[in-house]
This record gives C-alpha cells, structure tokens and sequence, in this order.
C-alpha cells in the first residue's frame, strides 16, 4: 500500500508539472535553451557604459541542434532592400534603384516590375520596403516605402498601387504619406511597413542622421525618427496616443528613434518590436508601448563615430524607455521577423535580424520579454543581410546587398 501511494504522489506531481509546463507555454514563456554558451560577441566594447539590468547585452549564446541547411535561390539581384511572401508562395522583393522582383522558391526572377515615381536612391535610400495590403489576392494592392527628393529635400514616403495582372507594372501608384519635413541629405530613412490584424499600417522613420535634424526625434510636431501608426489611405489612425496632444503629429506612435530598419508583430502576443540603428554602438531592439518616448538623442549607449560623447553622455533618464537589448559593437540591424512556424521547434517565436556591417542574421530568443540567448548564423556567407522574412514552409528567406537571395531551412 506505501508503494502505491508513492506511485499515485509521483503520478499526481508529474501532472502538475505537466499542467504548469502548458500553462507557461499558453503564456507565451519561452523555454530555456538546453544549453547556455558563451556571449557570441567577444570584441572589446566602444565604451563603458555599463548596462541597466542584467542580459540587456553580450547575453549567454545559444546553437541551433536541428540540422539546417543554406541555399543561393538566386545571385541575380539589384541591390535588394526588402523581401515579402506573397499569398501564392512566391516572393515580392524591391530593388534600391526602383523596381521590383518576383521570385519562385525555386529562384525564378521575374523581370524587372516598373511604375513607382522617381526614388532618391543616393546612399539610404531607394524604393524600400513592400507589403501586400491584406486582401492582396482579390486587390493585388502593395503597399510602399521609399525615398523622395524634390527641391525642398527628400524624406521618407509611403506610396500604394496594384500589380498589373501580367506582372509587369505597378498601376495607378499614389503617394499616401510623406514623413515631414523635407531635409537635403540621403541618409536614415528608415523605414519598413507592417499591417496589424485591424489592416492599419506601422511605419518606421530614420531621423535622417544630421546633427541638424537629429533632435527631431523628440519633437512632436515633426516625423522624423518616430514610429507612425497609419490607415491604408495615410491617415492617423483613431484611438493613436497622441492623437489629441496639441500641436503634436496624429500619426506618431512613438518617438526618440534613430534609424529603425526592422519592424515586426510578435506572432503571439501582437506586441510590436523594431530594430535601431544606434551610431557608434547602441543599436537596439525595442518593445513599442504607445506613446512611449524611446530616448534618441538624450540617452543612448553608443558613441559619436569620432569618439566623443553624445549630448551629456547619460545611458538612463526617468522619462524614457529602456531597449530590451543593445549591442556594443554594432550587429547594424535591418529587416527582421518573429519565427512562428514550428517546422524547427526550437525557434519557435525567436527574432530574426539581419546584419549588415556585421555580415551575419543574428537569432534572439526571449522569455518575459528579455533576452535570453543569441546566436549568429551565416556567418561563413560573409555577406551584409539587408532583409530576412520566414516563409509559409517554415523557412527564412534573406536577402543580401550583393543581390543574393538565400533560402534556410531544415534539413531533410
């Protein structure tokens, strides 16, 4: 009879640790790595600046176990700047100079797709990111980013137009917002699209690099280094934070950004993430609270690329948001996503960014939250990773700046 009612005890405690270990996954906690490494970054930082709480940088590295494999689907790009799934499986890509590419998951290139109004594609910017609106199959509507100059200066516009039925153009393309004010330069455009379930837009903007223009991030009046919460006709969407703020921009979702290249909706959670680009060191990832003053230029954690301080060279102020994670050197982060397939289980909701001067896609893992492992994968490509998307088979598809699009994914 002891025995037995050891066993029934035993029985009973592995339910409720089973119970418990579904409770946390239905909480979106993500589970530990098996294994902890060694940080992946192991170069001196730029500074000294010590961080606000402990993982929030060079946290403990992690290693895919699931054998992967890497594919050239296709070398035959033009300076690639984003990379999309279409509703069929293929793939919508922009190009710098200002058109666009479909290309087969079997790296077919179309074309090149024309149509979009002259782009300033010195430097930053260029045609940049795409996103199909979400009734694309029935409208074939895609919506974009991009650089347009004219005699006042350029900025970062949002522009919209339908995929003509054979492929070749882009019709009725209109221009539906333009991120004020104008300023001569071709730097920090930002900028990448996202459609929330409600079918409005989020928009990243660059706060366009000059020292001229760099406080804009903190004025309300203007859209430089912000993130923008628009409908699909460019308007501010009802119910945005600063909507009845005086003298503030309706548009603005949140504020004190750099040059945000990356953006993305956790699969699970539907909160909003973006990548920083910080100066030297300090890029950054970011939760996006609504309303949220995000700190550019006042606190950062990187440097002047001379080697002097930013403004009082603090790293904290009461009024403004933390990053969840910061880097020190630099990954240079452009595009990314949230991994939601489970083909490879154990990147299941992990964050995806591609690197540009640090030539790599480095993979974040979270719970609560917080960073809890990173890992660099294609490292041995040794090429800048302008964009990464996950596609609907469970692999990730990325796209260099030397044209290249590769294909990763589980091996068979």
């Amino acid at each position: 009879m002891y025995h037995l009612k050891i066993t029934a005890l035993i029985a009973v405690l592995f339910l409720f640790s089973s119970a418990s270990c579904d409770e946390r996954k239905t909480n979106n906690e993500e589970e530990l790595p098996a294994e902890m490494l060694p940080p992946v970054e192991t170069q001196d930082p730029n500074t000294s600046y010590q961080p606000a709480f402990d993982g929030q940088t060079r946290i403990a590295g992690v290693k895919t176990e699931t054998p992967y494999s890497v594919t050239t689907l296709t070398s035959e790009l033009d300076s690639p700047w984003a990379v999309v799934e279409l509703p069929d499986g293929r793939f919508a890509i922009t190009e710098k100079g200002g058109t666009m590419r479909i290309v087969t998951k079997e790296g077919e290139v179309s074309e090149a797709i024309t149509g979009f109004p002259e782009v300033d594609d010195r430097n930053q910017g260029g045609l940049l990111d795409v996103a199909p609106a979400p009734d694309f199959e029935t409208s074939r509507m895609l919506f974009f980013s991009f650089a347009e100059r004219t005699s006042q200066g350029s900025l970062t516009a949002v522009g919209k137009g339908r995929l003509s039925d054979d492929e070749s153009v882009i019709e009725n393309f209109t221009t539906i917002y333009r991120a004020i004010p104008y300023f001569d330069n071709s730097m920090h455009f930002g900028s990448r699209l996202v459609f929330n379930e409600a079918g409005n837009i989020f928009v990243t903007t660059g706060e366009r690099s000059s020292i001229e223009t760099r406080y804009n991030a903190q004025k309300l009046e203007t859209a430089h280094g912000k993130v923008l919460h628009i409908t699909p006709d460019g308007k501010p969407v009802d119910g945005n934070p600063l909507i009845n703020t005086p003298g503030a921009l309706p548009e603005i979702y949140s504020y004190g950004h750099r040059n945000p290249q990356g953006l993305d909706i956790h699969p699970t959670t539907g909160d909003i993430w973006i990548s920083e680009m910080g100066p030297r060191g300090g890029d950054e990832i970011n939760l996006i609270e609504p309303g949220k003053d995000y700190g550019w230029p006042t606190i950062t954690y990187g440097i002047e690329y001379n080697g002097n301080t930013i403004g009082d060279g603090i790293t904290q102020h009461e009024d403004m948001e933390q990053p969840v994670y910061y880097w020190d050197p630099v990954l240079s982060p452009g595009g990314m996503t949230f991994y939601s397939s489970n083909v490879i289980p154990e990147w299941e909701n992990n964050l995806f960014i591609g690197g540009l001067s640090s030539k790599h896609i480095a993979r974040l893992v979270f719970r609560d939250n917080k960073v809890v492992g990173e890992e660099r994968l294609l490292v041995d490509q040794n090429e800048r990773i302008r964009d990464v998307e996950e596609g609907s088979d469970g692999a990730l598809y990325a796209v260099t700046d030397s044209g290249k699009l590769f294909r990763i994914a589980k091996s068979n």
